[in-house]
């Protein structure tokens, strides 16, 4: 009987080629346990150690971590819930829910985002394979809870939503939100331009539609955000890239709002044909000229519909996860992101 030598990935002895793979592998025993440690001796201390018939004594009686993946408390990745949000500016990163949906037009639900979203992130770790990082070791992170969004009030919402992410990124910390709809990002960014003064933030926006229109149904809506954030001074419309635009859902107000502001829009066949890189670079280029930070928004219905099916206007045709994913990632190495 043979036995098949273990699986071996590629290496720099294969061709000069020096694979992700191998990559992953060696930057991972270079990063700390650290955070780790501490995890598991605060585990103990506060949750008790476990029955005499555990045999792995790193486990308590009560969960305080990572671990199981199915129990402990609804926050981001199970980060810590700071509960005064006075002390954010202790932290690198800060998670911030904006539970909002009164700007949909159709179908309603995403006030529930930011607690389905957590609920998920407890699936994950904090480290990543192929980027070779792990969170608990190389940043702090909070969870701020949900912002008081008001039901059935869009610009009530908008001046909480405004203040929230106002405080988090003046404290120093990294905004990371939560939605709830599209309707967001015209505060959001409103909030960060509070803080800029003369500077500039340019602004990354993937979605299937371009969301450029003053108004919808009378109201500022979820196809509104870029008409108004682009009225602040520090978010020019020429620093404004929209990526997977395309369909049957697009309205020509928009359209016509895009061409006299000169946006810059990417759709899936455009970023497909010049290639996944190439439409990265488009994006940095030309969000960053002239600009300090830029801001990325995502809507997840840029996503093919055939994967996220639930969102509140899928539109079929939309990037692949793994293109989305790319995509960011190439983006967020690349430029000053402000959150």
């Amino acid at each position: 009987m043979t036995t098949q030598p273990p699986f071996q990935p590629p290496n720099a002895s294969n061709n000069g080629y020096f694979s992700e793979a191998q990559n992953a592998l060696e930057r991972e025993q270079n990063l700390p346990l650290t955070g780790w440690q501490q995890e598991v001796q605060q585990g103990l201390e506060y949750g008790l150690e476990a029955a005499e018939s555990i045999k792995d004594r790193t486990i308590p009686t009560f969960s305080r971590g990572e671990l199981p993946h199915y129990a402990g408390i609804n926050t981001f990745l199970k980060a810590p819930y700071l509960e005064d949000v006075r002390q954010v500016g202790q932290y690198d990163v800060a998670i911030v829910g904006v539970p909002h949906d009164c700007g949909t037009t159709y179908r309603p639900g995403t006030r529930f985002g930011p607690q389905g979203i957590r609920r998920i992130s407890a699936l994950y770790t904090p480290y990543n394979f192929e980027l070779g990082v792990d969170l608990r070791e190389q940043i702090t992170l909070c969870d701020l809870g949900d912002i008081f969004t008001i039901p059935a009030n869009n610009e009530k919402s908008f001046d909480q939503i405004s203040k929230g992410i106002a405080h988090v990124f003046h404290s120093g910390a990294f905004p990371i939100i939560l939605g709830g709809d599209h309707s967001i990002g015209f505060p959001t960014v409103r909030g960060i331009c509070r803080h800029l003064g003369n500077k500039k933030v340019g602004i990354i926006h993937f979605d299937r539609h371009v969301d450029t229109q003053e108004t919808d149904l009378d109201e500022r809506m979820h196809t509104c955000p870029w008409f108004h954030a682009t009225n602040i001074k520090n978010a020019p419309a020429k620093n404004l890239v929209q990526m997977g635009i395309g369909g049957w859902q697009v309205p020509r107000q928009g359209v016509k709002v895009c061409r006299e502001r000169a946006t810059n829009i990417l759709t899936v066949t455009d970023i497909t044909e010049m290639g996944l890189d190439a439409a990265a670079n488009f994006a940095i280029e030309r969000a960053t000229d002239g600009t300090d930070c830029v801001w990325i928004s995502f809507d997840i219905d840029c996503i093919d519909a055939g994967f996220v099916p639930g969102t509140g206007w899928p539109e079929p045709g939309g990037l692949l996860p793994r293109e989305a994913l790319y995509l960011l990632k190439k983006i967020v190495q690349n430029v000053p992101v402000c959150g």
